[in-house]
């Protein structure tokens, strides 16, 4: 992580699965060659170096097989889009899912979300995805949840007033530590809270959920207009 990001605990596990055939390898290797987002030493991103026709910028945190985002790319072609994800397999994913919907306006971060939102300028974000993070259901693991004060103090520094965050789980336990822990902040109002919102794909990892009879739920914050005396 950068040297100007907060401290935290990793929030992810091993970051590779079974080996990529050569195929898989190489769509990785090319798609990381050309859309692999690079961060400056020190200061912050010019997003609109990597997208100049982008409208705005979107990011999602841990994009998993980037079913989401591909698909969310596709459709909004005039948005720039972050995303990140540590996990091999997650990565190969999404680079071939670029390469077969002829994306330009994605720029992929292969390790921690957290060192992109660290040199990510005030206010540049205008929504965030947070879908299906890691729960660790083991209670001497929660500190490793990734949806904890401190980091969103940092998510709510990114985002413009009026942005959109949106989470998702499917885990009873962390929804109700994201129900704890999001709404009183200070910086974020729930609009929502239900089923997938229609203008979002299903994932694999929804599908998977449902099959195992987990009910996903979906909860959609708006990122307040503080007063001056708290910014």
């Amino acid at each position: 992580m950068s040297e100007d990001a907060p401290e935290f605990l990793r929030s992810y596990g091993r970051r590779r699965g079974r080996k990529l055939s050569e195929t898989r390898a190489r769509t990785l290797d090319a798609g990381l060659a050309r859309f692999a987002l690079q961060l400056p030493q020190d200061g912050a991103l010019a997003w609109h170096a990597c997208f100049p026709a982008a409208r705005a910028l979107w990011l999602e945190i841990g994009f998993g097989g980037g079913e989401h985002l591909a698909a969310q790319a596709a459709v909004h072609r005039d948005i720039g889009f972050i995303g990140c994800e540590p996990f091999i397999d997650g990565l190969a994913a999404l680079c071939a899912r670029i390469a077969a919907l002829g994306l330009d306006n994605v720029r992929i971060w292969p390790e921690d979300a957290r060192d992109v939102v660290a040199r990510l300028p005030d206010g540049a974000v205008a929504r965030t995805f947070i879908l299906f993070p890691d729960p660790w259901p083991k209670a001497r693991h929660h500190k490793r949840r990734l949806i904890q004060p401190a980091f969103l103090d940092a998510v709510a520094r990114v985002m413009a007033p009026g942005a959109e965050l949106r989470v998702a789980t499917d885990d009873a336990d962390y929804l109700a530590h994201i129900r704890e822990v999001l709404p009183p902040h200070p910086a974020f109002a729930l609009r929502a809270q239900g089923e997938r919102p229609a203008d979002a794909p299903e994932t694999r990892y929804e599908a998977k959920a449902r099959a195992a009879g987990r009910q996903p739920v979906y909860l959609r914050f708006e990122r307040k207009q503080l007063p001056q005396s708290m910014r």
